[in-house]
């Protein structure tokens, strides 16, 4: 084994939060910080391409393609759950909607005992990370690394969209992250000049250079070492060798909602049985850690479009060629974007407080995570379960830190969440079938016009429902009996030694 020098922090992780921690730590020079990526870098043209999406995510050298277990309420089918294996995590390959949570959300994060977790204490931190192209106001920032803009791609479909929400009565606002996030509107998206603006580009591009900042990428983190309870090194693998680096302050776990329950896993943080079952030295025994998993679920409506105006056929050699020159000499056109443009939050039931039901309108069909092409022009519209109850779990399957976890994502075990995506569906065809749509409006395919009580969109629901990409959950933050992290994020066993992010 290879044992380098000590470091000050050591951050596990290159994704979303781990490169804004790297670009944050390492401002101050006094401070050795240490990243390490289990994937590559992101100077793929792929990655910053927005409309080459799809092709990151299918890319197994940048994703660790995690499948959930067989879903009992999704007829067992197992669902992709694709997790950012690169510079920039999951940024790097999602669909570029900047979006926050409900205000709310974070005002109970402090009710239920998160103190400075509220919309007002976490606001100004939201703006600090922006720059947004039309300027700042009292909910938007205008200095900060992440490149914003609000979406513009031209399609009629999307105003007819925006329009037929409106006919269906639903409010429009011009900023979901701003005064008002319920309505429709138009997406912010973290696009820069026509680029991919990923957290790896905003916060590890400008932080390259110090001195004080190591990036290691294609490093594979197998245990945290330590002493006692408290978190002291890593162990991880570059280049086929072991190698170790020890910590002045503090190892920073940022691997995500899969990776990093399993890695406290590993290392003897877990279910003291379920550890020992693989001959796992147990360092504390914290049941807790990978339970409470979640996720958003979506589904999408589908119609034909009658006229020529969707994305269909971009896919075909002579036009795809075409649309990835103009990105590349210009960085314009259907390549600068990743069409999931327009949207809303909406109410399920006009009594709720908040939105529960998220939607994304999409101008062309999207088949296999975007990876096949339907034969013809069409559109849909995405319905998203916005606060699931139903709760999983992250366990592991062996010893082996190379082997994918046990993920078991329970999605639609509540009644209530099948009752609110079913409504959800509702929302979406009463959308579709107004007066906006007239002129492009074709056969809906599905759920299909069979499709009429609420056991038909039940069936249709499960045979298509899927996950949404937004796993979390697993190392719980709070101060209740299931919490695995404090409200500083340090570990609730432990002051300041490991960090789960």
């Amino acid at each position: 084994m290879k044992r380098e020098k000590n470091v000050d922090y050591v951050i596990v992780g290159g994704g979303s939060a781990g490169s804004v921690l790297a670009n944050r730590l390492s401002a101050d020079p006094q401070l050795n910080v240490q990243l390490l990526e289990a994937g590559p870098s992101d100077s793929s043209l792929k990655i910053r391409m927005p409309a080459a999406t799809p092709y990151v995510i299918a890319d197994p050298n940048m994703n660790w393609h995690y499948y959930s277990e067989p879903l009992k309420n999704l007829n067992q089918r197992r669902v992709l759950c694709p997790r950012g294996r690169v510079l920039g995590g999951c940024s790097a390959h999602n669909a570029l909607v900047f979006i926050r949570g409900h205000a709310r959300d974070y005002d109970n994060w402090r009710q239920l005992g998160c103190p400075g977790w509220s919309y007002a204490d976490v606001l100004g931190y939201f703006q600090r990370s922006e720059t947004r192209s039309v300027g700042g106001d009292d909910y938007r920032g205008e200095q900060g690394p992440m490149q914003v803009q609000p979406a513009r791609d031209p399609n009629p479909l999307h105003e007819a969209y925006l329009e037929a929400a409106r006919q269906a009565g639903h409010p429009y606002t011009r900023d979901f992250n701003g005064h008002q996030q319920e309505g429709v509107g138009r997406f912010d998206v973290n696009i820069d000049r026509g680029n991919r603006c990923s957290t790896a580009h905003a916060y590890l591009k400008p932080a390259r250079s110090r001195e004080n900042l190591e990036i290691i990428v294609n490093a594979f983190v197998v245990r945290i070492l330590f002493n006692g309870t408290r978190a002291v090194g890593v162990e991880y693998i570059k280049n086929g060798t072991l190698k170790q680096v020890l910590v002045e302050r503090e190892v920073i776990l940022s691997a995500g909602a899969i990776n990093s329950p399993q890695l406290l896993m590993l290392s003897g943080i877990g279910d003291a049985d379920h550890l020992r079952k693989f001959g796992i030295e147990v360092v504390l025994d914290q049941p807790n850690v990978g339970k409470n998993l979640q996720d958003h679920v979506d589904l999408a409506v589908q119609h034909e479009c009658q006229l020529p105006v969707t994305l269909y056929g971009v896919n075909k050699w002579n036009r795809a060629v075409g649309i990835a020159l103009e990105w590349f000499l210009f960085r314009t056109g259907p390549g600068a974007s990743a069409h999931i443009e327009t949207g809303a939050f909406l109410r399920s039931e006009k009594n709720h407080e908040t939105p529960d039901i998220q939607q994304q309108f999409v101008p062309m069909f999207v088949v296999d995570h975007g990876l096949n092409w339907q034969d013809r022009h069409g559109y849909q519209l995405y319905s998203l379960l916005l606060r699931p109850e139903s709760r999983g779990y992250v366990r592991l399957r062996c010893a082996n830190p190379q082997a994918h976890p046990i993920m078991e994502l329970n999605l639609l075990d509540s009644e209530q969440d099948r009752h609110t995506l079913r409504e959800g569906v509702k929302l979406a065809r009463e959308i579709l079938r107004q007066p906006a749509f007239d002129p492009f409006r074709g056969r809906e395919l599905l759920p299909g016009e069979s499709c009429v009580s609420d056991a038909d969109i039940d069936a249709f629901v499960r045979e298509q429902a899927n996950s949404a990409y937004h796993v979390c959950g697993t190392c719980k933050m709070g101060t209740d009996e299931q919490a695995v992290v404090g409200p500083d994020l340090s570990g609730s066993w432990m002051r300041r030694s490991c960090l789960p992010w």
